[in-house]
């Protein structure tokens, strides 16, 4: 069975999750008209890309959106601080850009909704994006805990 979607309601679909995931809003900042899809042999979305750039990738597991660094970039610039959020300091900043995990250590600031598993963004103190990833701790427990992975950064920038 092959599962014929326009772009359009496949552009409806991530935004629903986009907004699920992140809150409203978040799935037309995410995806304006002209994204594409990439889509797996079954049919399904994998990707979703912009001007050959990918914007996040489709979790197979669960359906949750992991994003790309653009993706990240037109989340920060429509999500108000602290919104899915790791600030760290200054002098980690190079590493993190490389693509190291964020130890909680490093951490200055997180938003206190971020739940171990959600997918965030890990910025500097100017909200300058250094890379995405998937929350190892609370946004609470990042900033108690003085030891340990509080990021697993999927990708620097």
């Amino acid at each position: 069975m092959s599962m014929n979607y326009s772009p359009d309601s496949m552009r409806t679909q991530v935004q629903v999750v986009a907004d699920f995931q992140f809150g409203g809003g978040a799935g037309a900042a995410l995806f304006p008209e002209d994204c594409e899809f990439i889509l797996s042999r079954t049919g399904r979305i994998r990707q979703v890309t912009l001007g050959g750039k990918r914007l996040v990738t489709v979790r197979a597991m669960d359906g949750n959106l992991t994003l790309g660094i653009d993706g990240a970039l037109r989340l920060l610039a429509s999500l108000p601080p602290p919104a899915y959020r790791v600030v760290v300091l200054d002098e980690v900043a190079e590493f993190i850009r490389q693509g190291k995990n964020t130890f909680a250590k490093h951490v200055i600031a997180a938003d206190p909704d971020i739940r171990a598993g959600d997918e965030v963004m890990v910025v500097t103190n100017d909200d300058e994006l250094l890379a995405t990833g998937s929350a190892v701790l609370s946004g609470r427990e990042m900033l108690l805990f003085n030891y340990g992975v509080a990021v697993k950064v999927r990708q620097g920038r």
